[in-house]
């Protein structure tokens, strides 16, 4: 074959390859866009024909907004606080009992009610309901809160509930003193209103969250074993009703928490024979530990952006994204790398991407002049859902790779399972229907919780526990999260209380409707 011969088909082989890449590109131009403008998950049943009920309804008058508001405030103003495993403030937790007593009357006096103290400060009540055939279900929340210093900056006392400009201000005021007082206080309006529900449900209120939830939350859990008791769901606190906080996106979203991150805490450690300064070893503990730290704040876990729950937020909120957002998050089967890319750049966001890595504590040396025999450093991990705790634990190894380094697992869990959020699920779409019939304009996600909560134990009692209250956070709030000047408006806290009242009501109907798509609508 002739020169001229073989640069003719160079040339129609380079002509084929590239045409059929444009070919390519274009068939996943046209299948993206079509996507874009298709992808909307969030319609749901909400044009569906619903069971209808005959949902009493709440208008709570001037005198009722002050004494809920100062039965609110009460609870605030009673010290709760949890400060270790072995450590709490139990007179105040018997103070929060007798306050529950007074303010909710009706609650401890109905017959439909079964109330029982477990632990000997938690509370689980049953509230019976008139068909025995509907599953029941669980509202889950806590009592105790975090320390809180006034020398710490806040604005205002941290147990005073005073009001600022429309907020109180208190420690428990988010987390999670207005659930808690939220749901007894709806159910007190609805047995006042001569309300008996079709479906029984319960609620638990743990003592111990903020230190892990063994002897509250685990205690409901062994009666609830014992008695066979199953659940239809379980809702719990977790996420809330973000407005302005996830840039570019067009108005409020209520991320609903289908799953919850796993946990590690990591003990390193190296020891040597201790000597004198003067004379140092080439590596000292503290320099041997401290490269295995470096290697391991060097080498972040793996990128899992699209392998997890994750997924499903984005696509429900791509909608309300502009271009070029709404095409890159409406086509996350072929852009999930790209955007993992651009989120694992801001801690907050990041932690939506991998197993985060945070060392916490280290530890090394008594004086000046002597070189340590011991140093330790504690590394705490939150594990991505598409990640087990045993391949993070060999991952560490791998990454550290020094035999002189002894790690330890000091206590941690896999994620949690992820719960359902599709048209068949029951709760996830009675709390999304409860969210849009009081917030029309919200756009209702499912999402991960970073953090654990006490539903974590529940996992054996159902197979879908939710994390959510209706708690409205604006730029900056969710700093205030166990940090200072931690705050509710009080619109906002009557918002949960008829939040609870009408989800209550919602939860009484036998099944969900046919979806839309399913029954023909136009």
């Amino acid at each position: 074959m002739t020169e001229s011969g073989q640069k003719l088909n160079i040339f129609k082989f380079l002509k084929i390859v590239i045409s059929s890449f444009l070919i390519v590109a274009l068939l996943l131009f046209t299948i993206a866009s079509i996507r874009t403008l298709s992808l909307d998950v969030n319609v749901g049943l909400q044009l569906a024909r619903w069971e209808k009920t005959n949902n009493l309804s709440l208008v709570i008058d001037h005198h009722q907004r002050e004494e809920l508001l100062a039965n609110f405030k009460e609870a605030i103003r009673i010290h709760t606080v949890s400060f270790s495993e072995k450590k709490s403030n139990t007179t105040a937790l018997l103070q929060f009992d007798r306050l529950l007593r007074k303010v909710f009357p009706t609650v401890f006096s109905s017959s439909l009610v079964h109330h029982e103290l477990v632990a000997n400060y938690s509370h689980l009540f049953w509230v019976q309901g008139s068909q025995h055939d509907l599953v029941p279900y669980l509202l889950l929340a806590h009592i105790d809160v975090v320390p809180a210093s006034e020398a710490d900056g806040w604005e205002a006392p941290p147990f005073s509930a005073q009001e600022i400009d429309g907020f109180i201000y208190g420690r428990g005021t988010i987390d999670d003193k207005s659930p808690v007082m939220g749901i007894l206080q709806a159910l007190e309006y609805l047995l006042k209103k001569g309300y008996a529900p079709r479906r029984g449900f319960y609620i638990g209120l743990g003592h111990d969250e903020e230190v892990s939830g063994f002897k509250g939350a685990l205690n409901i859990v062994r009666i609830m074993k014992q008695r066979g008791v199953q659940l239809s769901f379980v809702l719990d606190e977790g996420l809330a009703v973000l407005d302005g906080v996830i840039s570019g996106l067009q108005g409020p979203a209520a991320l609903i928490g289908i799953s919850e991150k796993g946990s590690a805490t990591v003990k390193l450690s190296v020891s040597m024979v201790p000597g004198h300064s003067s004379m140092p070893p080439r590596e000292t503990t503290i320099g041997i530990l401290a490269a295995a730290v470096k290697r391991l704040e060097d080498n972040p876990m793996p990128r899992l952006f699209g392998h997890g729950p994750e997924r499903e937020t984005f696509e429900h909120l791509a909608h309300k994204f502009g271009l070029p957002m709404k095409f890159i998050m409406s086509n996350l089967w072929l852009f999930a790398p790209l955007l993992g890319r651009i989120l694992e750049r801001k801690p907050d966001t990041n932690a939506f991407v991998r197993t985060t890595t945070a060392v916490t504590m280290f530890n090394a040396g008594v004086k000046v002049n002597i070189i340590p025999s011991l140093a330790e450093a504690y590394v705490n991990l939150r594990i991505h859902s598409a990640q087990s705790l045993k391949e993070v634990l060999d991952l560490i190894q791998s990454t550290v790779g020094d035999q002189r380094v002894k790690i330890e697992l000091v206590d941690g869990f896999d994620p949690l399972p992820v719960s359902s959020a599709d048209e068949k699920s029951f709760g996830f779409q009675i709390i999304k229907k409860t969210v849009l019939d009081m917030f029309p304009t919200v756009t209702v996600a499912p999402g991960i919780c970073i953090g654990n909560t006490d539903s974590r134990h529940f996992k054996d009692l159902t197979n879908d526990i939710y994390r959510f209250a209706p708690i409205w956070f604006k730029p900056g709030d969710a700093q205030r999260f166990h940090g200072i000047n931690e705050r509710i408006s009080k619109k906002n806290y009557e918002e949960l209380v008829v939040f609870y009242f009408s989800l209550i009501q919602n939860c009484d109907i036998q099944k969900l409707p046919e979806p839309h798509s399913s029954v023909h609508e136009l």
